[in-house]
């Protein structure tokens, strides 16, 4: 592999307790702490171990969203990325829609392999990945929870309902990582420093001529019900009765 292509969203971090908009317009952002999306972190240390066992000679970082995206992108750097690409929007994105600016980035760059965390933290949809691969009409690879190269060919174990399941695609393709593919490294202050010297270029998505009118609305946000509380029974036979009073048994 010459170029693996890695696509990170910013998120909300994960440690933050989110809350709704009191007029339940969506999810309250401001001020909050952001990070690299999980299950994209998993992807770009994949990415990093498969350049450091000498099978990819550069790693591309791509997102999608505001100028202050810059600074996961700064982080993807840090951790061994080569490059960085920002595709800049204000805009909310639908999942076809970024699959649709992924396939021009890919176009563009012409990478080997295209890695990216299976769903985002925020919309949890699942998605991105598989569109991307039929839009560019590649082999997919999603859920993976183990990486190998074999020659032109990639060898890939996915996660699925039954237990295991290991793939052989060719390349070019995609893969979506799973939570179990590895841990992410731990970025030092010494990379930091240099990755302010790693390029990182940014372009507008109109530059990619691709539809990003949405499909649906959301119509109202709101948070989960509270959860009712407990109570204490006394004995076993009591709480059979309850179960059976409540149609469970």
């Amino acid at each position: 592999m010459q170029r693996i292509l890695v696509a990170l969203k910013r998120v909300v971090d994960y440690n933050v307790r989110i809350r709704v908009n009191p007029d339940g317009s969506g999810v309250a952002t401001d001020g909050l702490k952001t990070s690299i999306n999980p299950f994209d972190e998993i992807a770009l240390e994949e990415a990093l171990r498969l350049k450091e066992a000498g099978h990819a000679a550069e790693i591309v970082a791509v997102t999608l969203g505001p100028r202050a995206a810059e600074q996961q992108l700064r982080t993807a750097l840090a951790m061994g990325a080569d490059r960085a690409l920002l595709v800049e929007t204000d805009g909310a994105l639908e999942p076809l829609a970024v699959a649709r600016a992924l396939f021009a980035v890919v176009e563009r760059e012409q990478p080997d392999l295209v890695l990216l965390g299976k769903q985002a933290i925020d919309g949890d949809n699942n998605q991105t990945g598989q569109m991307l691969a039929a839009l560019w009409d590649r082999p997919q690879a999603t859920f993976a929870s183990r990486v190998s190269v074999d020659g032109g060919t990639l060898v890939v174990t996915r996660e699925v309902d039954s237990g295991l399941e290991t793939i052989a695609v060719e390349l070019p393709a995609v893969v979506t990582a799973d939570l179990r593919l590895n841990e992410p490294r731990y970025v030092k202050l010494p990379d930091i420093l240099k990755a302010k010297r790693k390029p990182l270029e940014t372009l507008p998505l109109a530059s990619l001529g691709v539809a990003t009118e949405p499909g649906f609305r959301i119509v109202k946000t709101e948070p989960p019900a509270p959860r009712a509380r407990g109570r204490m029974l006394a004995d076993a036979a009591e709480l059979a009765a309850e179960l059976g009073r409540r149609g469970f048994v």
